[in-house]
């Protein structure tokens, strides 16, 4: 695992997002480090999902950004023109989203959904790009890879179909990963499952990953360090264990008050 000093590899500085009028962001500040998770957490609306997307440049039509979203310590992504950061995307950044049932093509195999990607960043060729995607498949455990890589997203269950969601993030080799409530539409057991996958991609691959939940259960889990958002605003960024067992926020007190206890 990198140590806490290794340099940002994404950097969010001061990020507001307007959309018709109503600021949705009003300054986020989140710096990732490789191999490291970083936790986004808050309720519904408080503008997790958007800095995640805005990073990704994948904000809803007449969207104002401002701010800074900053790449290998050099490139102001909000500032990209749209080729240069279609090249990012996929590429150097890739994104899961919550619910695989409908990020996933349902009428294209999965080993197509995993190489176009390859093809069009790598330049691969049809047999290396099937090698990788077999490879993939094998490294977020799904059973038979080389036989699940012609299946389609249907006959595969919902935690299955988060991990292919994941290979295809991972198919370019990207430096950080932004994971929007990827375990939400899942039962506790796979939950779990999806989870200490993503800690061993991170541990293993360096890769720098925001995790984004409204479950501080997921956070104490996964994350290094947690920053928890509210109304557009992130009130408080630390360690995992500092932010979970001695906030400083009332507001991060309030949410881990409200969590279910044992017995209750």
């Amino acid at each position: 695992m990198s140590s806490p000093d290794t340099a940002t590899v994404l950097s969010v500085e001061g990020l507001k997002v307007s959309i018709g009028g109503h600021e949705i962001l009003r300054g986020v500040d989140i710096g990732l480090r490789p191999g490291r998770v970083h936790g986004l957490a808050g309720e519904s609306g408080s503008g997790k999902t958007m800095t995640g997307l805005a990073a990704l440049g994948l904000l809803p039509h007449g969207a104002r950004t401002s701010g800074r979203v900053v790449l290998d310590g050099g490139r102001n992504l909000l500032e990209l023109p749209q080729r240069d950061l279609n090249r990012v995307r996929g590429h150097e950044i890739a994104m899961v989203f919550q619910d695989p049932a409908t990020s996933l093509h349902p009428m294209l195999s999965i080993g197509r959904q995993i190489t176009e990607h390859m093809r069009h960043h790598l330049g691969l060729g049809r047999a290396e790009a099937r090698a990788r995607a077999v490879e993939l498949l094998g490294q977020v455990r799904i059973p038979g890879a080389a036989a699940a890589v012609d299946r389609y997203p249907h006959q595969f269950s919902g935690g299955m179909r988060q991990r292919i969601a994941i290979a295809i993030a991972l198919a370019c080799g990207p430096k950080v990963l932004i994971a929007d409530e990827p375990t939400t539409a899942l039962d506790v057991t796979v939950q779990a499952g999806v989870l200490r996958l993503l800690r061993s991609l991170c541990d293993d691959l360096g890769l720098a990953v925001l995790l984004v939940t409204h479950d501080l259960g997921v956070m104490s889990a996964v994350a290094d360090e947690v920053s928890v958002m509210r109304e557009g605003l992130v009130l408080e960024t630390g360690p995992r264990a500092q932010v979970l067992r001695t906030p400083e926020h009332p507001y991060t007190r309030a949410l881990l008050d409200a969590l279910p206890r044992e017995g209750s």
